[in-house]
Formats: structure tokens, C-alpha cells, sequence
């Protein structure tokens, strides 16, 4: 096994074979899958044809287990771009005739027998809408971060597929990476001494330079183009909601988009930097701190008493700071009593040079969101029926404090927070904030 191999399945933490339980009033749980073959293909289906989806099918498409039989999104061009990526793939493989079928609702995909596994690429809104609904149909998942839009949402979803026992993999794509993975080991493995404070910086953006927080959408309202089912693409938000070509861009069948879909800036329909790049960051700090499942007990937002920055408090006493500690680029400061050592993708420092990494051959110089690592780690999750690095309790609590964040600086104020029960502490307006009121049609979308 290579280096990068061990080091990629040897820090899955919290991996497990996916077995039924019992959820506390909930009914008897679905019979769990059977372990695939080693020569069996995993058939899967894409739901959210964009950007992301585009760097995703490139990875899966490059595994000779894996085959992409069907498509689904609600914009017709990016149906057509994806069929002729897949066509075109398998023909220079050799095939003459490849069969691909598109969908525009991703019900109809779901409802295909013979598709074992599906990736979610569609905005944040409707994550949890389709998981849950894959659940149900007996799908495997790989889901874009951050995993839901809400608290709640995460909290269902951590049900539903617990209880269908079904395999999720959260594209939190940085705990496969090599030098996320040796921050967090020599954190977690006590090489810096006691852990004090971590910084994490998430960026900003001209929509909003101040926070990392989501801003109400101020784009001017647009025609919907022809092809474009705009109902479909809002899913649960309200239908005051309006078309903006910035929220879901225009391309051609043969290019991608000349920018990432602005939906993840503005409320409703994403939270910002902080859940766009929190969900990665934040991700490794609660990795390095050995908090996954679990969280802060107390957010404080900037500007409050003497924080100047957005701050959160750990029952163990560590801090974490959302700030920028090296420029403008994101990524994750990790502060021990022995030393510090930084992380920022493709980039490792350490204050005591005996941690800097190890020189290895770079055998995989491509395009960070191109790189098939965690991929891979998923599809051997399905064929071996194991949880993969970042099951849905991983993906869904890393989740969790980016929401904890913008809802402490929404509410101006600091929050109290009880991780085990997650829940606010005597807080009903902080509590109104974990989930909005989707609109008629689906109001049982996340019953499980």
C-alpha cells in the first residue's frame, strides 16, 4: 500500500461497518446491503449537473469499477453538456454505442433499480431534500459540503440514513489530502503538547468583505431563460425567491461555467463563506481536535465585548477564532504548548521543523477539486459496506458549527449550545433559527 494510501485509511477515525440499529422510536430499520464483489461495478447517477459535478465526474468516470449511467438537473444545457461528457468518455474507451438517460426530476433517477449510488451536487438547499428522498430509495450517497443548509436538516438526515442503512460520504475532500491529514494526526496524537487555540480563516468576497456570513440577495430580478425550470431548481424556498443569472449560470454544452453559482453568497439559498469554505476548514479543526460528532458549547460573534473575532468556545477549553492568520488564504492554525503547526491546501508549516512532512513524490499534479482520493474512498465504502472518512455524524457536525457561527452573528449576540443534545440552551430565538419553513408541496420533505 503507498504512503498517501495508509496515511488516507488509517486516520478514518470513525469508520464502521454499516450495520442496523434501533433509532429511539423509530421503525425497524432497513436490511442492511450486502458487500459487493470485487468485480462488480457500482452504477451510478448524478443529481446537480453544475461546476462541482463536472470536477466529480471526472474523478468517478476515471475508475474502472464505477460506471455513470444517468444525469439529472433542472436546466436542459447542463443535461446536454453532461451526456456528452459521459459519450464522449466511454467512446474513447472503445464503446460505440453508450447509453446515458437524463432526467429533470431527480425523483424519476431515484426510482431506477439499477443505480446503486448517486452524487448530489445541486445548491445547499435542497441537500437534504434529495439525500433524504435517496435514502428512502435504498441509494448510496456522495453529497456535496457543507451537508445541509440547516441544523435540522443535518439532524434528519443523520436519521435517515442510519435507519435505511445506506453509505454517505460528505465531499469534505480535504481530510484525504496529505497534509490535512498530518496536521490533524500530529494534533490529535499529542505531538504539540496541550491544544490552546486554532485559527481558521475562511476567506471573504466582495459580496460580503466584512464576515464570512451570507447577505440577503440584492442581484436585480432576471428572465428565466428557455430550459430552465426554476420551480424545480428552488425547491423548499419560497417561491419570492427570484432568477438571477449569477445564481445559476449560463454555459454551452462544451465549457464549464466562467463562475461558481452565486446562490452560496446570499440568504436564503446558501450561508456564505462561512459554510462554502467553513465547511472544509472547520471541518479539519473539529478533525484536530478530536470533536467530531460533538462541537462548541458557546459562539461569540465579532466585535462582541473583547472578540474581535468570530469565536468559539470548546468545554475543554481550546478556542477556535475564525481570522486570517497568513494572508488571505484559507485554512487551519493549530496552537499547542510545544509549538504550532499551519495547513492550507497544498501547504503545511510547523514551528519545530521535525513535524514538517515528509518528501514524497507528487503523483497526482492535477487540479485540487479534480483529485480522486476521496472518491475513491467512497466507492470502496459502497463495494465493502464501511463508512467512509466522513460519514454523515462527521459531515453533519462540522456542519453544525458553521451554522452555530452565522446564527450568532445574525443574532448579534453570543449563544449557548448543548452538543450532545444539540440544542440552543434556553434560547427560543437563537432555536428558531435551526430550521426555516419550506413552502406548500414540502412540508414532509425531511420526515424520515
Amino acid at each position: 500500500m503507498k504512503r498517501r494510501d495508509f496515511l488516507r485509511y488509517s486516520a478514518l477515525g470513525a469508520a464502521a461497518t454499516v450495520v442496523p440499529f434501533q433509532l429511539a422510536g423509530a421503525a425497524p430499520a432497513a436490511p442492511a446491503a450486502k458487500a459487493k464483489s470485487k468485480n462488480a461495478k457500482v452504477q451510478m447517477g448524478f443529481i446537480g449537473l453544475g461546476q462541482q459535478a463536472m470536477y466529480l465526474l471526472s474523478g468517478f468516470m476515471s475508475m474502472d469499477d464505477v460506471r455513470v449511467v444517468a444525469g439529472c438537473d433542472v436546466y436542459d444545457i447542463k443535461r446536454d453538456r453532461f451526456a456528452r461528457r459521459v459519450k464522449e468518455h466511454y467512446q474513447s474507451k472503445g464503446e460505440k454505442k453508450v447509453k446515458v438517460d437524463m432526467y429533470e426530476d431527480y425523483q424519476d433517477l431515484l426510482a431506477r433499480p439499477d443505480i446503486d449510488a448517486v452524487v448530489i451536487a445541486v445548491p445547499d438547499h435542497q441537500h437534504a431534500v434529495i439525500a433524504i428522498a435517496a435514502c428512502k430509495a435504498g441509494k448510496d450517497i456522495y453529497l456535496e459540503k457543507p451537508m445541509t443548509l440547516t441544523i435540522y436538516e443535518g439532524q434528519q438526515l443523520v436519521k435517515a440514513v442510519r435507519k435505511y442503512n445506506r453509505i454517505l460520504q460528505v465531499g469534505s475532500q480535504q481530510r484525504s489530502s496529505e497534509e490535512f491529514i498530518h496536521a490533524a494526526t500530529l494534533a490529535r496524537e499529542g505531538e504539540l503538547g496541550r491544544i490552546r487555540k486554532l485559527k481558521v480563516y475562511v476567506g471573504r468576497n466582495d459580496v460580503n468583505p466584512v464576515t464570512a456570513a451570507p447577505v440577503p440577495c440584492n442581484l436585480p430580478r432576471m428572465e428565466v431563460p428557455a430550459g430552465l425550470n426554476w420551480d424545480k431548481w428552488l425547491g423548499p424556498l419560497p417561491e419570492w425567491v427570484y432568477y438571477h443569472s449569477d445564481l445559476d449560470p449560463v454555459i454551452t454544452p462544451e465549457q464549464n461555467e466562467q463562475l461558481w453559482g452565486a446562490w452560496r453568497w446570499y440568504k436564503p439559498m446558501g450561508g456564505g463563506l462561512m459554510t462554502d469554505w467553513g465547511a472544509h476548514m472547520f471541518d479539519i479543526a473539529q478533525w484536530a481536535l478530536g470533536k467530531d460528532g460533538s462541537g462548541p458549547v458557546e459562539v461569540i460573534p465579532p466585535g462582541y465585548s473583547f472578540y474581535d473575532a468570530l469565536t468559539f468556545k470548546y468545554d475543554n477549553g481550546v478556542i477556535v477564532s475564525e481570522e486570517p492568520f497568513d494572508g488571505s488564504t484559507p485554512g487551519v492554525q493549530i496552537y499547542g504548548d510545544d509549538g504550532w503547526v499551519k495547513v492550507s491546501r497544498g501547504q503545511f508549516e510547523a514551528s519545530n521543523p521535525a513535524w514538517n512532512m515528509p518528501e514524497t513524490k507528487n503523483d497526482d499534479d492535477v487540479p485540487y477539486e479534480t483529485k480522486v482520493g476521496h472518491h475513491r474512498t467512497f466507492v470502496e465504502s459502497v463495494l465493502s459496506r464501511h463508512d467512509p472518512n466522513v460519514p454523515v455524524e462527521v459531515g453533519h457536525s462540522s456542519c453544525t458549527v458553521c451554522n452555530l457561527g452565522n446564527i450568532a452573528m445574525e443574532l448579534g449576540r453570543p449563544v449557548v449550545w448543548n452538543p450532545i443534545v444539540q440544542k440552543f440552551m434556553h434560547d427560543p430565538e437563537a432555536t428558531k433559527l435551526l430550521q426555516y419553513k419550506y413552502r406548500e408541496g414540502f412540508e414532509h420533505a425531511l420526515e424520515v
